[in-house]
C-alpha cells in the first residue's frame, strides 16, 4: 500500500492510499478519515460509497463528513466507484465503465476482468483496512450516494450481522426497472434477468431486508427521481414491515448540496448504531 496523501482534518487524519487489487487486476485508490482517538486503539468504521462519475475524492471533499465523524470518534472510508486505467475497459458514456462500477461483479466480455467492485467492497478493501489500520472489525455501518445508495443497501441486505445500520442520500433502488440498471446490468451481467436480483435493493428487502435501522433521504425536486424509484423501496419496506425511515426533502435535487446538507444527520444515525 502507498500514501498518496496524509492531512490534519478535525483532530484526525485524512488520508488517500493507493494499493494493487488482485479483484480488479489494477491499483485502486480510497480516502481513510481516522479520528484523533485511532491513535489509542480502534475505532468504529462507516463507509460511504459514491456514485456514477465519482472517485474516491467527490465525498471526500464536498460533504463534509469529517467533522462529525472526529466528533463522534468514528472513521470513514471512501472507496473508488470502479477500477481505472488506460488498459480497463471503458465506455464513452458517463454511466458504463470507469466510474460506473454499479457495485456488481461483472461476468460479461470486456467487463468480466476488472469490473469486481462488490467483491473488492465487501472483501478485498476491507481485509486490508482491518490489517492496516486501528479499525473496530465488529463496529461498521455504511452508507452512500445515488449509486453508492443501491450499493449500500444492497451490500447491507446480504451480509447480516456485519453492518449495525446503513442508510442512502437518492439510492438507485430498483435498478431492475430503470434504466439507470438495466443498461448497466445488461452490459455487466448479460442478458438473463435472473442474475440481476441480487443486486436490486427493491428485491432485497422484499426478499430479505435488513437486521437493523435504515434512514434514506430522497430529494422531492431531485432531476433523477424517475430513475432512482424511492417508491417502489418505499412500498417493498411497507411490505415487509421493515423499521427504518425514508425522508422526502422538498426543495432538494441530487447534488452534493443536498448530501453534506443532511451528512450529520446520517453520521449521527449511524453513531447511535455503532455505539449501541
Amino acid at each position: 500500500m502507498k500514501t498518496l496523501s496524509e492531512n490534519r482534518c478535525h483532530g484526525g487524519v485524512q488520508g488517500v492510499y493507493a494499493h494493487a487489487s488482485q479483484v480488479c487486476g489494477c491499483d485502486m485508490t480510497f480516502g481513510l478519515f481516522l479520528p484523533e482517538e485511532a491513535e489509542r486503539g480502534p475505532v468504529p468504521l462507516i463507509w460511504y460509497l459514491s456514485g456514477l462519475t465519482c472517485t474516491h475524492e467527490n465525498a471526500m471533499v464536498k460533504a463534509g463528513a469529517q467533522k462529525w465523524a472526529a466528533e463522534a470518534g468514528v472513521a470513514l472510508v471512501f472507496p473508488d466507484t470502479s477500477p481505472r486505467g488506460a488498459h480497463i475497459a471503458n465506455d464513452d458514456a458517463y454511466d458504463l465503465g470507469q466510474g460506473a462500477g454499479f457495485y456488481v461483479n461483472a461476468t460479461e466480455a470486456p467487463w468480466a476482468p476488472h469490473f469486481r467492485m462488490w467483491d473488492y467492497v465487501t472483501d478485498e478493501l476491507p481485509r486490508l483496512l482491518f490489517n492496516a489500520f486501528p479499525l473496530a472489525e465488529e463496529r461498521q455501518s455504511i452508507m452512500g450516494h445515488s449509486m453508492g445508495g443501491h450499493g449500500a443497501l444492497t451490500i447491507g441486505m446480504s451480509f447480516p450481522g456485519r453492518f449495525r445500520s446503513v442508510s442512502a442520500f437518492a439510492p438507485i433502488a430498483n435498478p431492475i426497472a430503470s434504466d439507470w440498471g438495466r443498461k448497466q446490468f445488461t452490459a455487466y451481467l448479460g442478458a438473463d434477468e435472473a442474475k440481476w436480483a441480487a443486486y436490486d435493493a427493491t428485491l432485497l428487502m422484499r426478499k430479505r431486508g435488513f437486521d437493523g435501522p435504515i434512514l434514506i433521504d430522497q430529494g422531492a425536486s431531485d432531476q433523477f427521481i424517475e430513475l432512482l424509484r424511492p417508491e417502489a423501496l418505499a412500498e417493498a419496506m411497507a411490505a415487509r414491515r421493515q423499521g427504518g425511515i425514508l425522508r422526502m426533502q422538498k426543495g432538494y435535487d441530487h447534488s452534493y448540496f443536498f448530501v453534506s446538507t443532511f451528512i450529520e444527520d446520517h453520521i449521527g444515525f449511524h453513531v447511535a448504531a455503532l455505539y449501541d
